[in-house]
């Protein structure tokens, strides 16, 4: 690439980096559109930068700059997507009538047996803590459970050390 927009690419590249790592601390819904806005003038800077050298000398290996900057802008549209697909009501649903019949056969075999109530609490709170973590992990931004960006990172601890 021409010196000019190679300088322009490493100078984005950092701040496109931030603005992804922000993405996963984020917690309200203003901060995250505002990142969101940040990122998209990010990446039509980084693209328009890899776009018009391969426009205007289409070698390979300006070929492969394009490529690795489409990798870099397809990455952040396969995080958001996996942030949007949740699981499904019809999946809730089941899981809830799952419990239910569960809960319903505990109950009936109990009846004629002399219970021990230790017992009888271990499957209600087996079944709680499966539905907490299954919830849990399917909102990640709001969570016990908090999703690290360790791969971003990593890369930007590398980034910073050069």
């Amino acid at each position: 690439m021409p010196a000019a927009d190679a300088a322009e690419v490493q100078t984005l590249l950092p701040n496109y980096l931030d603005q992804r790592m922000l993405f996963y601390s984020a917690r309200d819904e203003q901060t995250l559109r505002q990142i969101d806005a940040q990122t998209a003038k990010l990446q039509a800077k980084l693209w328009s930068a890899v776009r018009t050298p391969a426009v205007a000398q289409p070698e390979p290996v300006i070929a492969l700059a394009v490529s690795g900057m489409n990798d870099v802008l397809n990455s952040q549209g396969y995080t958001q997507a996996a942030w949007w697909n949740r699981i499904p009501i019809a999946a809730w649903g089941l899981m809830v009538a799952i419990a239910i019949c569960s809960k319903l056969l505990v109950g009936f075999g109990a009846r004629n047996d002399r219970p021990k109530s230790i017992l009888l609490l271990v499957l209600p709170l087996v079944v709680s803590i499966a539905f907490l973590l299954i919830a849990d992990i399917d909102s990640p931004r709001w969570g016990l459970i908090r999703v690290i960006p360790q791969n971003l990172l990593s890369l930007s601890q590398s980034l910073h050390a050069q």
